[in-house]
This record gives structure tokens, C-alpha cells and sequence, in this order.
């Protein structure tokens, strides 16, 4: 049973409230990403307006490592869709759940899409319709701060000579690690994220990055494939609907 939808103007409270902890967690790689951006040579704006128009860390550090100018431009663009190819994946899923948005909300929508995002997203879904405006509350605050630390980061970010040696670039998988644990209830939960992550690591030992990514993800759906979908409960029987009413 689902809870009733939320106010425009609660929802996007709610919204905000919760990006918070996520802000927190995001931001020493935002942090992280506009120094690196800088020490390769990138300006303050660059690095900034990067962020603002792209709006992905993974695909955003990808390019980072790329933008030298020995590698062809067309490389370029199937690398960073190899990183990002996993929010074909997120959209798949999710869109059934948004579509009583209008057609501008849903574009709106998509641009915000992230990782944790949808991890929320989804996890709201199970509670009650995912409002617009809570939606967007959550993504607009993330995509404010991201493109704030970057800022940050790339005007300031030399002054931390070794961001590594302070552990703020394990921050970033250890939220990510939590927000997969979350799901844990759904079946099968361990082994699609086990044959994930060995595929994964596999490709990131033999073919490299970014490719693991996609293919860990590809494991993990063809894992989902074969063990198929859990069975669902029994209907409810009539007196017991009237009980519950």
C-alpha cells in the first residue's frame, strides 16, 4: 500500500532534505575533480562549465585522463559513453515509474539523473509516486554543489598536495557501497551484484577502464536474466482486502 503523494512545495522540501547526507558524501570528489581538472591544465571556468553541461564525475575523470591530445577525438566519446552507458540502464527502469510527468519534467528529470538519484528515485517508487518536485529538489541540490566543488576545487584544490594521502578519493565508493546495500531485500540481490562485481573486476584486470563498468553491469543483467524474476505473492483474498481497508 502506498502513501499518498507528497505537496509540491513538501516534496521539494523533502527533496532537499535528503540530498543532504549525498551532498556530503559527493563532495570531496567534486572537490577532487576540480583539482585534477586543474593540474591538467584546464582554467577555473573550463572545469566548471564542464561540470555544469556534463554533469557525470565518472565520465567527467574519463575525459580528464583523455583530453591530452594523443587520442582521437572519436575515443574520446565512446569511452565516456562506455562509463556512462549504465544510465540507459537507469532511465529503463525508471521511466515507467515517472510517467505521469509532463514530457518537459521527464527532460528535466534526465539531466539531473545520477547515481544517487536514482537510487532514491527507486527507493521512493516503493513508497509512494515519485513527485516532480521532490525529484527535482534532490537533483538540483546535488547539481548545485557538484558544480560548486568544482569550482572550489579547481580554484583551490592545489593547495591539498596529496588528496589520496587524506582518503577523500574512498569516500566516493563508500557511499556508493551503502546505497547498493540498501537494496539488499529485493531478491536476488547477492547474486546479480556478485556476478557484477567479479565481472567487473575481471574486466578491469584484463580489458581495463572504463570498460569494466559497462561490463560488470552486463554480467549483472544477464545474472537477472537467468535466475529470473521472483515470484510474486499470492493475491490477497477479498475478506482479507475488507480487513485491511
Amino acid at each position: 500500500m502506498t502513501a499518498p503523494p507528497l505537496s509540491p512545495a513538501a516534496g521539494f522540501v523533502a527533496g532537499i532534505v535528503r540530498s543532504l547526507p549525498i551532498c556530503a558524501a559527493i563532495a570531496p570528489f567534486g572537490l577532487l575533480y576540480g583539482a585534477l581538472a586543474a593540474d591538467t591544465g584546464l582554467s577555473v571556468f573550463e572545469a566548471t562549465f564542464m561540470s555544469a553541461t556534463i554533469f557525470g564525475g565518472a565520465s567527467q575523470m574519463v575525459g580528464l585522463q583523455l583530453f591530452d591530445g594523443r587520442v582521437p577525438g572519436w575515443l574520446i566519446v565512446l569511452s565516456i559513453f562506455a562509463v556512462n552507458f549504465r544510465h540507459i540502464l537507469y532511465s529503463a527502469a525508471l521511466g515507467p515509474k515517472l510517467m505521469h510527468w509532463r514530457p518537459w519534467q521527464r527532460l528535466v528529470g534526465w539531466f539531473v539523473l545520477s547515481d544517487p538519484q536514482f537510487a532514491e528515485s527507486m527507493k521512493m517508487a516503493d513508497k509512494r509516486p515519485v513527485a516532480f518536485s521532490w525529484y527535482f529538489g534532490l537533483g538540483l541540490t546535488i547539481y548545485g554543489l557538484w558544480v560548486l566543488e568544482s569550482y572550489l576545487g579547481a580554484r583551490f584544490g592545489a593547495l591539498i598536495e596529496d588528496p589520496e594521502a587524506l582518503g577523500l578519493d574512498f569516500m566516493l565508493p563508500l557511499y556508493f557501497f551503502g546505497m547498493l546495500y540498501d537494496f539488499r531485500s529485493r531478491k536476488p540481490f547477492f547474486p546479480i551484484v556478485g556476478a557484477s562485481a567479479a565481472g567487473s573486476v575481471l574486466a578491469m584486470l584484463t580489458v581495463g577502464s572504463p570498460w569494466h563498468v559497462s561490463i560488470g553491469a552486463i554480467c549483472g543483467i544477464a545474472t537477472a536474466i537467468l535466475i529470473g524474476a521472483p515470484e510474486a505473492p499470492p493475491p490477497m483474498p477479498p475478506e482479507a482486502k475488507e480487513r485491511t481497508t
